[in-house]
C-alpha cells in the first residue's frame, strides 16, 4: 500500500436518519481533501440483522443500553444503499463491519470493498467461517485478543489466502492517553511480518499525537470514529468532529513527511559537501614515482582536506590506487592524480561463488569463522589462480575448511613449521606433492609433511579440511616468487555470511 489508509468509522452516527448520514460523509469528503495525497480514504458502516441479531426476548427494551441504542438507529437496506452511493460518490472506498452471517449476505450483494471485523467478533468463530468465504481484504482489531487467539485467527485466515490487516485498538471508549499502548502495533508487526498492521483508536477526539506516533511505528491502516455534531444529534466523547478530523490528519501528514521514504535516502548536494569539509584527506608520507600502487604504508590521513582530494572515507581494502603523476612527500593524493579500480563487486562474486559451493557440499561451517581470499598474482586472476580458507581453530591445533572453486588452482608452495592433513569432504582436486600428482575425492586423506612441496586444482571445485599443528602466517614459502613480492594477495572478511 502506497499511502497509508484512514478509515472513518460512522458506526451509528448516521442516527437512523439517511440526511444526516449523507450530511456527515460528505462533511469528512470535505476535510478529507486536502490530505489525498497522503493517505487514502475509506468509510465504514456496521451491520446487525436486527431481527435476528436481538434475542426474542430482549427486544423493545429500554434497559439494555446497546439494544435500545441499535433500535433507535435501524436503517434498512435500501437507506444503506444511499449512503454507499454517497460513499463512491465522494471518492471514498467502502468498508463494512457485520456482526453476524445475514450481514455478511449484504455486504457482498452490494459489493463493499472491504469487510471489518469488530474486537468483540474476533473470535466469533462461525462468522469468521463466513467472512472467510468472501473474496474481499479482511480488517480485523485486536481490543482484548490474548496473543494465542490473535495467532489462531491470523493462522485461520491465511491458510484460506486472505488479504489480511490487524489493528491493535484498545476497547476503552475514550481510552485515555496513558492507554493507547502504541507499542503494540510494532509487536504485531514483529510477530506477523506477513500481515498489515495498523490501530484503531477511541481516543479523545481532540488528540493528535495518537496518529503520529502509530505512523511512525508502521501502521498502514488507522481508523477513527466520525460524527458531524448538530442540535439534534451530539457527538459522543470518542467520536470527531470535521475540525478536530482536519487537525488529526494535518498531524498525521506531518508525521508522514518527518518518516520519509522506506528506502534509504539520498543525500543532498549540501549534505556531502558538508560531510567532505569535515573528512581527513590522504597525504604521501614519501616521495613516490608516477606509476606507484598506493599502499597504506605509503600514506597517511590528516585534516583537512582539499577538494578534490582522495579522502579517508574513500581509501578502502577494494580500493586500489595508481599514481598517473609523480607525488611528493606530504602532498595530498588527488582524485585526478590517480587511476582507481574498485574491486568490491569482485570480491562479493567470488564469496557468492563460495557460499555456493558451500550450500551445495552441505559442509557446515560456524558463522564467526573468518574467510580469506589468497589470489597470489591478483584479484582479477581469482578465478584460476586462488583459494579461500575458512579458519575455525588455530591452536597447538588447526582446523580450516578450504574451497577450490571450479578451474582454480593453488600454486606450488611448502611449510616449515606446519604438517598438515587433508580430508577431501566434497568434489575432486589434483594434489601435486614434490612434483608426483595424485587425483583426490571426497573421502580420501592426504598428509603434507613439512618441506614437501605441494599443490592443487580442482576441475569441478573442491570443499577439503586441512588439519594441522599451529598455522603462522610466516611459513608458506612459494616457489614462485612473484607471488611472495605480491604484497596484496590476501583479502579478509569477518562478515560474510
Amino acid at each position: 500500500m502506497e499511502k497509508p489508509l484512514v478509515i472513518f468509522e460512522m458506526a451509528n452516527n448516521h442516527m437512523g436518519d439517511v440526511a444526516h448520514g449523507s450530511a456527515v460523509i460528505r462533511a469528512f469528503a470535505d476535510v478529507a481533501k486536502p490530505f489525498r495525497d497522503t493517505f487514502r480514504f475509506a468509510f465504514k458502516l456496521q451491520y446487525r440483522d436486527l431481527d435476528s441479531f436481538i434475542h426474542p426476548a430482549f427486544k423493545g427494551r429500554d434497559d439494555v443500553k446497546y439494544v435500545k441504542r441499535f433500535e433507535a438507529t435501524r436503517l434498512g437496506m435500501a437507506a444503506f444503499d444511499t449512503l454507499l452511493a454517497v460513499m463512491r460518490e465522494c471518492g471514498f472506498l467502502t468498508a463494512c463491519t457485520p456482526f453476524d452471517e445475514p450481514s455478511v449476505d449484504h455486504i457482498e450483494a452490494q459489493g463493499i470493498d472491504i469487510v471489518k471485523i469488530a474486537s468483540c467478533s474476533f473470535t466469533d468463530w462461525p462468522l469468521l467461517e463466513r467472512v472467510a468465504r468472501v473474496d474481499k481484504p479482511i480488517i480485523a482489531s485486536t481490543a482484548g485478543a490474548a496473543l494465542a487467539d490473535i495467532d489462531a485467527v491470523v493462522s485461520f485466515l491465511q491458510h484460506r489466502n486472505k488479504r489480511l490487516t490487524i489493528l491493535h485498538c484498545v476497547a476503552e471508549y475514550p481510552t485515555p492517553p496513558e492507554k493507547l499502548a502504541i507499542n503494540q502495533v510494532e509487536l504485531l508487526r514483529s510477530r506477523y511480518p506477513g500481515v498489515a498492521v495498523g490501530f484503531s483508536t477511541h481516543e479523545p477526539p481532540a488528540l493528535t499525537t495518537a496518529i503520529m506516533l502509530a505512523l511512525a511505528k508502521g501502521a498502514t491502516v488507522v481508523e477513527k470514529h466520525v460524527g458531524l455534531p448538530t442540535e439534534n444529534y451530539p457527538n459522543n466523547a470518542y467520536s470527531a468532529s470535521p475540525p478536530e478530523i482536519s487537525a488529526w490528519l494535518a498531524a498525521g501528514r506531518e508525521a508522514m513527511a518527518m518518516l520519509g521514504s522506506d528506502a534509504r535516502i539520498q543525500p543532498s548536494a549540501g549534505e556531502l559537501d558538508s560531510l567532505g569539509s569535515l573528512q581527513r584527506g590522504v597525504f604521501a608520507k614519501r616521495d613516490l614515482p608516477a606509476g606507484h600502487v598506493l599502499e597504506s604504508g605509503d600514506v597517511f590521513f590528516a585534516f583537512p582536506a582539499t577538494p578534490g582530494q582522495v579522502t579517508a572515507n574513500q581509501w578502502s581494502k577494494y580500493a586500489r590506487y595508481e599514481l598517473t603523476r609523480p607525488l611528493a612527500a606530504l602532498a595530498p593524493v588527488m582524485a585526478e592524480g590517480t587511476s582507481v579500480k574498485h574491486l568490491r563487486e569482485l570480491v562479493l562474486k567470488q564469496v557468492e561463488a563460495v557460499r555456493q559451493i558451500l550450500r551445495t557440499s552441505g559442509v557446515s561451517v560456524p558463522g564467526k569463522a573468518d574467510l580469506e581470499l589468497s589470489h597470489h598474482y591478483g584479484l582479477e586472476r581469482f578465478g584460476d589462480t586462488g583459494l579461500t580458507m575458512l579458519t575455525v581453530v588455530n591452536r597447538a591445533y588447526c582446523k580450516k575448511v578450504l574451497v577450490l572453486l571450479p578451474g582454480q588452482a593453488h600454486p606450488e608452495q611448502f611449510h616449515k613449521q606446519k604438517e598438515e592433513t587433508f580430508v577431501v569432504l566434497h568434489g575432486s582436486m589434483a594434489v601435486s606433492l614434490d612434483g608426483v600428482e595424485q587425483e583426490a575425492k571426497a573421502g580420501d586423506v592426504i598428509t603434507v609433511e613439512r618441506g614437501v612441496k605441494h599443490a592443487m586444482r580442482s576441475a569441478t571445485g573442491c570443499v577439503f579440511e586441512e588439519i594441522s599443528s599451529t598455522h603462522f602466517t610466516d611459513d608458506s614459502f612459494y616457489t614462485d616468487p612473484a607471488i611472495a613480492a605480491n604484497k596484496s594477495r590476501k583479502t579478509h572478511l569477518t562478515h560474510w555470511m
